[in-house]
């Protein structure tokens, strides 16, 4: 495992010198939202679909999950200033799908994507992503500026258009792959939901994007506020991030 960890650093940090078709540090980009005939998530095979088919093995997946645990701890908490996202309690096929996108060229991470191609095969995928969902989600993470006019009004944007798919909580939908929004941090869903509006999260939901694309910055500040703020009962770790 240490040797697969040095490996993706010396990923991250290789020589920029490299020729981009030889550089493992950057994927094949794929055909995203921006191209016509776009399907989200797509069902038709792949690497995806594999691991979808698979049962996570979580013993495994908490072997897997140090080379992840770099950036995004061992309690799966991410950082609260949104550089790395939290992880903890999220749907294991959430999981298994943004880690595919990345893998295959659909949603651009050059950071992640070193990272995400040490994972063997389709079975450590599903593996890792089991583990990644048995974490309790830490209850201290980045969150807005508390201001409660700004909360209200996220709060009244968030009820009306987004209830629907990512729950009263924040529980969002395994089955149809809407991500766990309850304890993730605010500087990152802010830089989230701005990416979708804005065209460049290209494995972006078409459905998501027609919601937020009539958002002003003061709208998407807003609904980020409320979103920051939600806990799922029964999921939250009880003392603060769980250590593993």
């Amino acid at each position: 495992m240490k040797k697969r960890l040095a490996i993706a650093m010396a990923l991250v940090f290789a020589p920029v010198s490299v020729a981009l078709a030889d550089n493992p540090n950057v994927a094949t980009k794929k055909a995203g939202i921006e191209a016509k005939g776009y399907v989200w998530n797509d069902q038709s095979g792949g690497e995806k679909i594999e691991a979808l088919h698979k049962t996570g093995d979580v013993k495994n997946g908490k072997e897997a999950y140090e080379v992840c645990s770099a950036c995004h701890l061992p309690s799966g908490a991410g950082r609260p200033d949104g550089t790395f996202p939290q992880l903890a309690g999220q749907h294991a096929t959430v999981i298994i799908k943004q880690i595919a996108d990345i893998r295959e060229g659909l949603r651009d991470n050059p950071t992640m994507y070193p990272f995400a191609k040490t994972l063997s095969d389709a079975q450590e995928l599903a593996d890792v992503a089991a583990y990644i969902q048995t974490l309790c989600i830490p209850p201290d993470h980045g969150k807005g500026s508390g201001d409660a006019a700004l909360l209200a009004k996220g709060k009244e944007l968030y009820v009306k258009e987004c209830t629907t798919c990512h729950g009263k909580n924040g529980e969002g939908d395994a089955k149809k792959f809407y991500p766990v929004l309850a304890g993730q941090h605010y500087k990152y869903l802010l830089r989230q939901v701005t990416d979708i509006r804005d065209g460049k999260r290209r494995n972006a939901n078409p459905d998501m994007v027609k919601i937020v694309k009539k958002y002003s910055n003061a709208d998407l500040d807003a609904v980020v506020e409320y979103m920051s703020s939600l806990s799922m009962p029964g999921h939250m770790c009880k003392a603060g991030p769980a250590k593993h």
